[in-house]
């Protein structure tokens, strides 16, 4: 009878931690794409790229500096984040200009200012066009290109290894409020 008590005891355990790592993995955010190499121009005139960002946490977003419309929301969204995260040591913002013509180092610096930009925490990115189309469809999945660069309103989330595993709303009641939560998760795995 006490063998037969230990196999019950035996399954149950079992069962249990069965049940655990199936809730681990349906707790994962799931892997949406893959960012790839690439080194573009920051705000203070240097070349940043995928090594910087290898081994962090990232959230990404697509702007220009002289947009009239939902860009000052976004970067403003992208402020609360950052403040909302300054514990998670490790993550980085990226925005990134569909208008590299006149988003020069000096003006996206002078952005970032106006936001409230921490140096070295919230890069803003430049380069050229072929890249910047690249990195928009292929790579974020943000939005489709169709030979002029578009605008995105959504925020993307990136993992250690450059897998985005999060595409955030910014309109009114956007997803983009899950984002301090969902750095935490990836924190985590």
């Amino acid at each position: 009878m006490k063998s037969f008590g230990l196999i019950v005891m035996s399954l149950a355990v079992i069962l249990l931690m069965a049940s655990c790592s199936r809730a681990q993995k349906a707790d994962r955010l799931p892997v949406l794409g893959q960012v790839e190499d690439f080194t573009l121009t920051n705000q203070d005139g240097q070349p940043f790229g995928m090594n910087d960002l290898n081994g962090r946490i990232w959230v990404a977003d697509f702007f220009f500096s002289n947009c009239p419309g939902p860009c000052p929301r976004m970067s403003s969204l992208m402020g609360d984040i950052q403040r909302l995260t300054r514990d998670i040591e490790e993550l980085r913002i990226v925005s990134i200009t569909v208008d590299p013509e006149r988003d020069t180092p000096e003006a996206m610096k002078a952005y970032g200012k106006r936001y409230g930009a921490i140096d070295g925490r919230w890069h803003f990115l430049t380069g050229p066009q072929e890249l910047l189309h690249r990195l928009a469809s292929k790579d974020f999945g943000l939005f489709d290109v169709d030979g002029s660069l578009q605008h995105s309103t959504r925020f993307a989330l990136i993992d250690r290894q450059g897998r985005v595993r999060g595409l955030y709303s910014t309109g009114e009641n956007g997803s983009y409020a899950r984002i301090p939560e969902d750095a935490r998760r990836l924190l985590a795995e």
